[in-house]
C-alpha cells in the first residue's frame, strides 16, 4: 500500500513538512487538500461534526481517524475510544498527539469489541466505496454494534455534479475512484462512496437498520443516526 495520504499527515505534523497534498478525481483537475484540516482544533470544527460528537456516547470505535483529532477530543471528555485506521503512518501519528487505543487494521476485518457507537465521519460513509460496500459495512458492524448501540456516520449528496450532464448508467452516480499524490509519489487508486440520503435509507433497511437523518448542512453535508 502506498500510503501518501498518511505520509502527508505525519509530515505535516512531525517534521512541518508543507508539500502539497492532491486529490485526483474522475470529474476535473486534481484538488489540493487543505491537510492543516485534519488537525483542527475543536473551536474550528464544522457545525457537523460538533453535532456528531456531541452524540456520542458509552464505548466508542473511531473508523478512518486519520489524525486522531476527534478521537483526543472524545478521549478528553472521557470517552472509552478506540481509534481506528489502515494507514500505519496515520497510526504513528495519533500515538504520537496522544490517542490511547489504536488499532491498525482495515474495517471490514476489524473483530475488535462491541461498542455503543461506532461512527464514520469526513465523508465517513466513503470508506464502504460502493453501494455493495455499504451493505457489506452495515452487516459487519452489527458485530460491531451492541443491540442498543448506534452508527453515525455521514456523507454528502453529489448529485450536484451531473448538473450539466447525464448521471452514468453503469454505476451509482455517488461511486467515484479517487488517487492521492504527495512529494511527486502517485498512491494506490482507491474508491470512495457519497450516498444520497434516499438511497442510504433504503439500504440501511436492507441490512436490518434504523436509518434517521439528524443533521443537514447547507452544502448538501447531512449525518445519519443508524440503530437497530
Amino acid at each position: 500500500m502506498q500510503d501518501v495520504f498518511g505520509q502527508a499527515l505525519h509530515d505535516y505534523y512531525q517534521n512541518s513538512i508543507r508539500d502539497p497534498l492532491l486529490l485526483h478525481n474522475e470529474y476535473g483537475p486534481p484538488e489540493e487538500i487543505p491537510v492543516e484540516t485534519y488537525f483542527y482544533e475543536p473551536s474550528e470544527y464544522s457545525e457537523l461534526e460538533v453535532f456528531a460528537l456531541q452524540q456520542v456516547y458509552g464505548k466508542t470505535l473511531d473508523v478512518g481517524a486519520a489524525s486522531g483529532r476527534h478521537a483526543i477530543f472524545l478521549q478528553q471528555k472521557g470517552i472509552d475510544i478506540t481509534a481506528l485506521d489502515i494507514s500505519p503512518f496515520c497510526c504513528r501519528l495519533m500515538k504520537a498527539m496522544g490517542v490511547e487505543n489504536i488499532a491498525i487494521e482495515d474495517v471490514f476485518d476489524y473483530q475488535g469489541s462491541c461498542y455503543d457507537t461506532v461512527y464514520m465521519l469526513m465523508n465517513g460513509a466513503g470508506v464502504a466505496g460502493s453501494i455493495e460496500g455499504l451493505k457489506k459495512l452495515l452487516y459487519h458492524c452489527k458485530k460491531l454494534v451492541k443491540q442498543d448501540g448506534q452508527i453515525l456516520l455521514d456523507s454528502t449528496d453529489i448529485s450536484y455534479l451531473y448538473a450539466s450532464s447525464s448521471k452514468p448508467k453503469d454505476k451509482y452516480f455517488g461511486q467515484l475512484t479517487f488517487c492521492y499524490e504527495y512529494q511527486g509519489k502517485m498512491g494506490d487508486e482507491f474508491h470512495w462512496l457519497y450516498v444520497d440520503q434516499q438511497t442510504l435509507t433504503q439500504t440501511a433497511i436492507q441490512c436490518g437498520w434504523r436509518c434517521q437523518v439528524i443533521f443537514e448542512d447547507e452544502t448538501s453535508a447531512y449525518l445519519a443516526r443508524l440503530s437497530r
